[in-house]
């Protein structure tokens, strides 16, 4: 993956369009893997990870799953089965505006993580949450097919994929 987020946001800072963001918020990477970058898909939940869970055992074909939780440090969407589950059908990261557990798990996991933090305490499934819907994460309007850049210096979104492989 040739690309910097830093190098995006020279080349974009005059973009006024809409076209390109920064989802601003101070992301951690929890993920073995701490630049990673692709289509967009999305979860929304919050304190239930049954729409996360479900996505991660689909395939992911390079995707990146965007998770609006609400921004809720009391319970984790994510710990290490989930984790497994993104890298072993191909996510390529995750983003999750919220929490995630299992650190030791999660820092073996082939797949980016990135999260507003971590608490132990898990969710309880109770079947809900959306997939596949436009949802609002970092101060960016986040839609299915855009494309997500995540490296150590930030998280970048772009209605179009700006990198060659």
């Amino acid at each position: 993956m040739l690309f910097s987020t830093c190098d995006l946001c020279d080349e974009y800072r005059a973009d006024v369009s809409g076209d390109f963001e920064v989802l601003v918020h101070a992301w951690r990477s929890y993920g073995k893997h701490a630049r990673f970058c692709g289509p967009v898909e999305t979860v929304q939940c919050y304190e239930d990870n049954t729409a996360l869970k479900e996505a991660v055992e689909g395939p992911g074909e390079g995707r990146v799953l965007v998770v609006d939780a609400g921004s809720s440090m009391r319970k984790a969407v994510l710990g290490g089965n989930l984790a497994a589950a993104a890298a072993h059908n191909q996510w390529a990261g995750l983003v999750i505006q919220g929490c995630v557990r299992d650190l030791a798990e999660l820092a073996e996991a082939e797949v980016g993580v990135f999260a507003l933090g971590h608490v132990p305490m898990p969710t309880q499934r109770q079947g809900q949450g959306l997939r596949g819907t436009v949802i609002h994460v970092g101060g960016a309007r986040v839609a299915p097919g855009a494309w997500l850049y995540a490296d150590p210096d930030g998280v970048v979104l772009s209605k179009r994929c700006l990198h060659q492989a």
